[in-house]
């Protein structure tokens, strides 16, 4: 695995812009990634030292210190296209954390080989395995970390760690985490990225674009109460909380973090006012 000394170093600002940005009861909501002004390529190269590193700038979007997002390719889910969406995040060893990987390319590849090496790769619940065999076939050091379920469903990937309350001691000290517990269907772990104040989220709060969806889909998914800045988590998987006191704990810890920022696998984003965001869409625990 190649390792650059320069990606001991702070990667260059790109903080988000005002554009797209829209606000609701002065809460500010921006795509995933955004529009916003991304590394640019010159800045990365000459950040390299001339390292070659393609269209990086394209593939990942920085949204916060040390904090980025890159989209991948939609995939169906029933019949209903879900949108892919990953996170890296740059940890003061210089390592990189990836969350629910994308499909991997060789653009993005150079991208996330610039933020620093893969130490850690991230699988947040038991349907979020596409793509984890290919992240571990180009990274073979890499610790995958497994939700609970996800070992038994997929023997063939070779797991490390299974993921719980706790951070494991690679990121104790930059990202939190909480396991939603509870659902006989799919539990989930949410984390808090400290330097970013951002809680990346995956299934369990689905904030989807309508404008990407047509027809009796649209009306269906505006049904389950997934669709747009009000969005929350599937309504059928509400009704496998058959316990909810554990996942009330843990919504409690999530909204304790007091995050500024937030992250979702499907959707909107938010560059402001994540906490009264999630608290919202939780209420109905």
């Amino acid at each position: 695995m190649t390792r650059s000394d320069h990606a001991r170093n702070t990667a260059p600002s790109a903080y988000p812009q005002d554009d797209d940005a829209s606000e609701s009861d002065g809460v500010r909501t921006v795509p995933c990634p955004p529009s916003w002004r991304v590394v640019s390529e010159a800045m990365l190269t000459r950040w390299l030292a001339g390292r070659p590193v393609g269209r990086l700038g394209d593939m990942l979007r920085e949204f916060g210190p040390r904090l980025w997002t890159a989209d991948g390719p939609s995939v169906d889910f029933y019949g209903f296209p879900y949108p892919t969406r990953m996170v890296v995040a740059r940890l003061a060893d210089g390592s990189a954390w990836v969350w629910s990987p994308v499909a991997l390319t060789p653009e993005l590849e150079r991208a996330v080989e610039a933020v620093g090496p893969v130490r850690n790769v991230v699988s947040p619940n038991k349907i979020h395995h596409l793509f984890l065999a290919e992240w571990a076939t180009r990274w073979p050091a890499a610790r995958l970390h497994a939700p609970p379920g996800l070992a038994a469903r997929k023997p063939e990937l070779r797991f490390d760690v299974e993921l719980g309350d706790a951070p494991d001691p690679a990121w104790a000290d930059e990202i939190d985490q909480v396991l939603f517990r509870g659902s006989f269907a799919l539990e989930e772990v949410v984390f808090f990225h400290r330097p970013s104040r951002t809680a990346i989220v995956c299934d369990l709060v689905q904030r989807h674009d309508p404008a990407h969806l047509t027809g009796w889909k649209r009306w269906l998914m505006r049904l389950d109460g997934v669709v747009g800045e009000q969005g929350s988590t599937p309504r059928e998987w509400r009704a496998s909380f058959w316990r909810r006191h554990p996942a009330r704990a843990a919504r409690e810890r999530v909204l304790a973090w007091k995050p500024d920022r937030l992250i979702v696998a499907h959707g909107a984003c938010a560059s402001g006012g994540a906490t009264p965001i999630l608290s919202r869409a939780l209420a109905w625990l």
